[in-house]
């Protein structure tokens, strides 16, 4: 790997470790190249993100032509705009990620524009592969994916945590004109927007995050399934690391009696470390086993 690849690399690291505290530390026990590859992923991720977040007030942009004519650019080796160009044009061909995926991705981003209302289950699930889902199935090209019968668990973890990260971040969507609760459900339970703008967690609401939280478990339970799947060189660790990790949120919202708004839930670094524990234990095979306990 020349000079340039390995500060490519090194940026994309960066990113993520900056963004992506909770991915960067369960992704520790990977081999580096693979390490090297899902930062190089998810400094695309962030990119569009970051795209988005300057029109995040603007119900046109970014437009979806912009992102479009990048990937084409970074599929094609020919970005020179971005310090992750190179770790990504190098890890799409190293992978085989199809392009499809990526498109997917750029089409979920520009739904998450300006005023937003999910109307059913259905709107909310469409939304959640596309922004979620499809990083699974992306991620699962590079942990080593045995069998494609596993896309539908590496598709399930992605729809279970943004689902967490909705339930977690309900005030602050709230706050930029973002409901992504379906209104068909919100409705059903009794609460109203007015009850969200004023954060009233009345009993409607605790039902409410109630058949929500146990939606989102179960498709991390779902997503369980997949993970022997994978590579047993460290990716399994991570993706279990991840599954107990961000589903940890929950445990956290439960705790706080489902009052989101009064602060965000988080997990703590020592409980991340019990968590991530946890998941090196249920790998009584795992050739993670021969490694140090270094990261953990």
């Amino acid at each position: 790997m020349n000079a340039s690849l390995q500060q490519s690399f090194e940026a994309a690291r960066r990113i993520t470790r900056h963004h992506a505290r909770t991915f960067y530390f369960s992704s520790l026990f990977l081999p580096r190249h693979k390490q090297n590859a899902a930062y190089a992923v998810y400094a695309f991720c962030r990119h569009a993100d970051d795209l988005l977040d300057v029109h995040a007030t603007d119900a046109m942009g970014p437009q979806r032509g912009q992102l479009n004519e990048t990937l084409d650019l970074l599929y094609n080796g020919k970005c020179k705009d971005l310090e992750f160009a190179g770790a990504f044009h190098y890890t799409i061909t190293e992978h085989s990620i199809p392009r499809k995926y990526f498109d997917e991705l750029v089409e979920g981003v520009c739904m998450d524009r300006g005023r937003i209302r999910i109307a059913t289950w259905e709107e909310l699930d469409r939304y959640c592969y596309l922004v979620a889902s499809v990083v699974g199935l992306i991620m699962s090209r590079i942990f080593g994916l045995r069998d494609p019968a596993g896309e539908k668990q590496a598709s399930a973890l992605g729809t279970a945590m943004q689902l967490t990260n909705i339930l977690r971040d309900i005030r602050e969507d709230y706050e930029r004109d973002r409901i992504y609760l379906p209104a068909e459900e919100v409705t059903r339970f009794g609460v109203s927007e007015e009850d969200i703008r004023l954060h009233r967690v009345t009993p409607q609401f605790i039902k409410l995050m109630k058949f929500q939280v146990a939606r989102a478990r179960e498709h991390y339970a779902e997503s369980e399934k997949g993970i022997p799947m994978l590579a047993n060189d460290g990716s399994q660790f991570t993706v279990w690391a991840m599954r107990w990790i961000y589903a940890g949120i929950l445990d956290e919202i439960e705790q706080a009696g489902h009052d989101v708004y009064a602060r965000r839930a988080s997990v703590s670094f020592p409980r991340k470390l019990r968590l991530a524990i946890r998941a090196w234990r249920s790998l009584p095979h795992s050739k993670i086993r021969n490694c140090s306990m270094i990261g953990i």
